[in-house]
């Protein structure tokens, strides 16, 4: 038995590892970036300590690769589809306007999860997380009259996919 044991424990620590890796090398690139591939004296010692703080105050997730691969494309395009519809409001003044605050009651189970659902919907076409309590998200919307209801299961889903969430579909 204490076999099964042991190898359950190496590929803890295998993961924790590519954890560490991964971790270091997003703070790699995004120093790269930032810094335009220069100051590498004072970046090692910044990504460093951003990667063991980022240990410390984000614990390990079980996040879905393939969740987020369907996640990212979802979450690029309609912010860029929020900052156009809120745009073409503000110019043109005989688009519908019907704003309105709606209860939405999440079924994900993560305070991560939850949180980053309350903070994409601001992203999203119309809408704007007004209040996180528990499970229920407090949002406002433009037009009350469009389908921003749909949005927000569709976003759910999401980011339920990307946090492995396993939850039935809504009535």
């Amino acid at each position: 038995m204490s076999v099964p044991s042991r190898d359950r424990a190496g590929q803890r620590r295998r993961i924790s590892v590519i954890r560490l890796i991964v971790r270091t090398l997003g703070f790699a690139a995004l120093w790269a970036i930032l810094s335009e591939g220069e100051g590498w004296g004072v970046g090692v010692p910044v990504i460093l300590t951003a990667t063991a703080v980022s240990f410390l105050l984000m614990p390990a997730s079980r996040w879905s690769l393939a969740g987020l691969a369907r996640f990212l494309p979802y979450f690029v395009w309609n912010s860029l589809r929020g900052g156009v519809d809120v745009a073409a409001r503000a110019l043109n003044p005989r688009l519908p306007i019907d704003p309105a605050v709606f209860r939405y009651e999440m079924r994900l189970d993560s305070t991560e999860a939850r949180v980053l659902m309350a903070d994409t919907v601001t992203l999203l076409p119309g809408t704007l997380s007004a209040d996180l309590q528990g499970n229920v998200l407090l949002v406002h919307v433009l037009n009350a009259s469009g389908p921003f209801m749909d949005t927000l299961v569709t976003l759910e889903q999401r980011v339920g996919d990307l946090f492995r969430h396993n939850y039935e579909a809504r009535d």
